[in-house]
């Protein structure tokens, strides 16, 4: 389901946490619409979070350390890298008033990111918004092998650490299935969203100001 918010009407931080609140988030049709549509699926993509799967390759990479990894570092460059056309992904939902708005909810620390570096050169991530104990998953993007993959292991161990019990990824893609994504329906979502909503999730739990090694990670997985 989804409905047309006029390009004129100004959603505010606090009303995209409400809405968020209430199981919808808001998408363009393309980077050139300045118009948002107000989304709720029939059914909603979330990952298990105490059923998360980290193939073994994937685990191997991420203990190598051969990426940096780090959070909130900067937001700009990660929704730019996310706004790219990727294979498969021709055009972009993402506007310059998403843009604008998710930065809002950034300054405010109600939006994080999680980036992979490569020396010094950012080369994957992911952004989404966290609210009580649930985290909504919004874009993620790379440009090295398993990068963005990485960053998702590296989201669901600091959501581990900081107690969140929801990762909503809003829709479902083979990408995210081989970590255990799944459709809910619409009822068991909000059900799921409203045990979330009460008490407060920590994404500082594990270290904000420097960057964590893969080894904290899959510990914190029970893979360490």
């Amino acid at each position: 389901m989804a409905s047309r918010e006029s390009a004129l009407i100004d959603i505010t931080p606090e009303v995209l946490l409400k809405a968020y609140a209430c199981g919808i988030f808001p998408m363009a049709e393309s980077a050139d619409d300045p118009a948002l549509y107000w989304i709720e699926p029939e059914k909603r993509g979330i990952i298990p979070l105490d059923k998360f799967h980290v193939p073994a390759r994937l685990a191997r990479t991420v203990r190598t350390d051969c990426f940096t990894v780090a959070v909130d570092r900067d937001f700009d460059a990660v929704i730019a890298g996310c706004a790219q056309p990727a294979p498969g992904r021709a055009r972009t939902w993402i506007n310059g008033r998403i843009h604008n708005l998710y930065r809002k909810l950034y300054e405010r620390g109600d939006c994080h990111t999680v980036e992979v570096y490569e020396g010094d050169k950012l080369v994957g991530g992911l952004y989404g918004v966290s609210l009580g104990r649930a985290f909504f998953g919004e874009s993620m993007f790379h440009h090295a092998r398993d990068a963005s993959k990485v960053a998702l292991v590296h989201l669901v161990a600091r959501l581990k650490a900081g107690r969140f019990c929801l990762l909503d990824t809003q829709f479902v893609t083979d990408h995210l299935r081989s970590f255990g994504a799944l459709e809910v329906s619409r009822p068991a979502y909000h059900k799921l969203l409203d045990n979330a909503l009460v008490g407060e999730g920590n994404f500082g739990a594990l270290a904000l100001d420097r960057p964590v090694s893969g080894e904290a990670a899959l510990a914190c997985l029970g893979l360490g």
